[in-house]
């Protein structure tokens, strides 16, 4: 028998050889096109089976080889960090916290592409025509640190785990602890297809204006606010953690969009898929889970027990063991910190939208609504040591739900005023109360801040002016003139009545949803700046009629919180969804915002509603008191009828109206990753509607008897 012969068994893939020299090894790292150029120049390190190591750096071809080296099998490693000068991995491979062991392969690998769009592995890649063997490899099975990458997509052709672990236990390679490398066998020519390092990331613009893309995007952003973190262990992690509930907060940003899927799922009951607009981004640059590595990060040991930081413990907020059940998640990126507050989910919520009584906000000017209040102190240190760690002049966008965006407010003045930051701030909120009286309003008036408001939506109605008190002073008698209206009359004059302290005042410019029913059957909705307050006040009013006179205060409550038309995948969320497709149809035909026909409904139905007023007005003249003080109503209502007249134009302007991308995109409107976003959006069968006006999207069918949208009954 020759010698090469006898030794024939030791390079097997189940049997390191004995340490004899004369052979060699070969390798060539790939992208998944079968291109060797990004890996060029690589500094590699390749531990043999005598204890030896090689250092080299890789051909311009991506290849290299060893000659001459002990028999047997070797392990090959791409460790050598990060020492170029790009700014983005230089800071965070230097910040104070949690910074990154980047790796020189893991830039390179951020800089490929997928080879099938979607980032599904693809077979035939045609450098393994010239391989002995060929391994699907991703950059965590070339480095030691791997907490900070993101977990292994599925693959067909996986390197030899088996083969390193039994490497570790016989003392060759690396230790045992690490596991890290692959391992190459001798006389072959392998050829590795390193999978590319690329995540997705929600399209958030950063601009001042309103956009139709936040609108739509940040409504699915406070919608997931609702979700848990879903980290398991949920506390007091050993090694590591995972992520593997969906829909959760850890999951979306953590498994899905850092693995580079598609993630639609941002509420547990939700049926209808609504895909966010996503851009591809090197993987460092997509919204942050911060890693969890006791070994690399001493606050993630668990013998710090109550101090020991993980994920779920830094990213998100739940203050449901003191008491507020206050819930938030807080996440970035090098250009955005992304803040979402929950809305009512509780009866810790219910009880806190009832506390309607008034309190200083120390941080600023005004009063503010106690409930809401006392929730955003409870999360205030949180948020504040996030962005003490984290903040380096990104723009903080910040966006809540119902009582999530009354804490949003509050938390987002509250942070505009805190010294020795410049801290900018965008706020987008979602049928949310009010949250503060006049003097906080006027305080908080630099605070850019769009206020999204569903037509039928009782809850921005409250607390009403009335409400600003404490319960024992409360007289329902003192508002039932103007509690009970006719059908389809208004609940704005309740306004005129209260006792004690500044009225309730709402922030921020508000963008209202205005329902239409087609001739069709189909049920679409325009987005307006109306600014009056009887057509936000109609929601309440709706609500109040199905009581008759003024109900009891916490019933009331229960039941605006409850109101189909106040949750955001039944209403909310279509809506938005409308809207960013009729703005995107209308600036890519360059036509108005309304057709003539939705330019007739809504205009009739608020001549109707002047008219209402009108002749409420001519009511309380003839039930003028004797000591004639009716002039306060009077007043009162002529300004209103006069704000519906600026309403009816407001609206008539929309008929000339263009739009140009700015409009619709924000910042992104002339950004590169734009186009394949959208193609991306588009390859959705969900968003390719062909309607002429876009309209709410058709309940699914699991989805039959819930409220989708808003109707026009209230206000014609």
């Amino acid at each position: 028998m020759t010698l090469d012969a006898r030794k024939q068994a030791f390079f097997s893939d189940n049997k390191p050889a004995c340490s004899l020299k004369g052979h060699w090894v070969s390798f060539c790292l790939v992208d998944e096109l079968g291109v060797g150029a990004p890996y060029g120049g690589l500094p590699y390190t390749v531990h043999d089976s005598a204890g030896q190591q090689y250092k080299g750096r890789l051909s311009g071809e991506g290849v290299a080889k060893l000659q001459d080296i002990y028999c047997g099998p070797v392990v090959l490693i791409f460790d050598d960090l990060y020492s170029g000068a790009e700014q983005p991995y230089r800071r965070l491979m230097l910040r104070s916290v949690y910074e990154l062991p980047i790796t020189e392969l893991q830039v390179r690998a951020e800089q490929t592409r997928f080879a099938v769009s979607d980032g599904r592995r693809a077979d035939g890649n045609p450098a393994r025509q010239n391989a002995n063997r060929f391994y699907q490899v991703e950059v965590r099975d070339l480095v030691r640190h791997v907490a900070h990458l993101p977990a292994i997509a599925p693959r067909t052709h996986q390197p030899q785990r088996h083969a390193l672990k039994m490497m570790a236990d016989l003392g060759f390679g690396p230790s045992q602890s690490t596991l890290a490398g692959v391992v190459l066998f001798p006389n072959n020519h392998t050829v590795l297809e390193v999978r590319p390092l690329r995540a997705f990331r929600p399209m958030l613009s950063t601009d001042d204006s309103f956009c139709a893309l936040n609108l739509y995007q940040l409504a699915l952003m406070a919608t997931l606010s609702y979700c848990n973190f879903g980290q398991e262990p949920p506390q007091k992690p050993q090694d590591e953690v995972r992520f593997p509930f969906d829909p959760s907060v850890g999951h979306f940003f953590a498994e899905k969009l850092s693995g580079y899927h598609d993630a639609w799922r941002v509420d547990a009951e939700q049926h209808q898929r609504f895909y966010p607009l996503y851009e591809e981004v090197p993987y460092s640059r997509r919204f942050e889970i911060l890693p969890f590595d006791p070994v690399l990060y001493p606050q993630n040991r668990p013998e710090l027990e109550e101090k020991q930081e993980h994920p779920a413990s830094l990213h998100f907020f739940d203050d449901e063991a003191l008491g507020t059940d206050t819930q938030a998640f807080i996440s970035h990126h090098e250009e955005v910190i992304l803040i979402a507050v929950r809305g009512t989910a509780s009866a810790a919520d219910g009880l806190r939208d009832a506390n309607a009584h008034q309190v200083a906000f120390v941080d600023g000017a005004g009063k503010a609504h106690e409930g809401f209040y006392q929730a955003y102190r409870a999360m205030r240190d949180f948020v504040l040591r996030y962005l003490g760690r984290f903040h380096t002049d990104q723009r903080i966008i910040i966006c809540g739900h119902s009582l999530g965006g009354a804490i949003a407010l509050l938390l987002a003045e509250g942070l505009r005023r805190t010294p020795d930051a410049d801290y900018n701030i965008l706020l987008y909120t979602y049928g949310a109360p009010r949250a503060a009286d006049a003097e906080f309003t006027a305080g908080a008036s630099t605070l850019v801040h769009h206020r999204i408001v569903n037509h039928n939506d009782p809850v921005p109605s409250v607390p009403a002016p009335w409400m600003n008190t404490t319960a024992k002073l409360w007289v329902p008698g003192a508002v039932t003139l103007f509690s009970a209206p006719a059908p389809g009359g208004l609940l704005f004059a309740a306004g005129l009545v209260r006792f004690g302290g500044n009225p309730y005042q709402h922030h921020g410019e508000q963008q209202h949803f205005m329902p239409i029913m087609l001739p069709d059957g189909t049920r679409s909705s325009v987005l307006w700046k109306p600014g009056c307050e009887s057509i936000q006040e109609a929601g309440c009013n709706r609500a109040l009629q199905l009581h008759g006179d003024m109900p009891d205060r916490d019933n009331l409550l229960k039941q605006l919180f409850q109101a189909n038309q106040h949750f955001m995948t039944a209403s909310y969320i279509p809506a938005a969804w409308a809207t960013l497709r009729r703005w995107q149809q209308t600036q890519e035909s360059d036509g108005p915002l309304v057709t003539p026909r939705e330019f007739e409904l809504l205009d009739h139905a608020l001549e109707g509603m002047r008219q209402q007023l009108r002749n409420k007005r001519r009511e309380l003249a003839r039930l003028r008191p004797a000591n004639d003080r009716g002039y306060e109503h009077n007043e009162a209502l002529n300004a209103e009828i006069d704000r519906l007249h600026t309403s009816r134009e407001r609206l008539a302007t929309l008929r000339w109206r263009r739009l140009d991308a700015r409009d619709v995109y924000g910042s992104h409107a002339h950004s590169a990753h734009l186009q394949p976003s959208l193609k991306r959006w588009f390859s959705h069968r969900e968003n390719r509607e062909p309607a002429q006006v876009a309209s709410i999207p058709p309940a699914t069918q699991t989805e039959w008897g819930r409220a989708q949208t808003l109707d026009i009954d209230s206000i014609v």
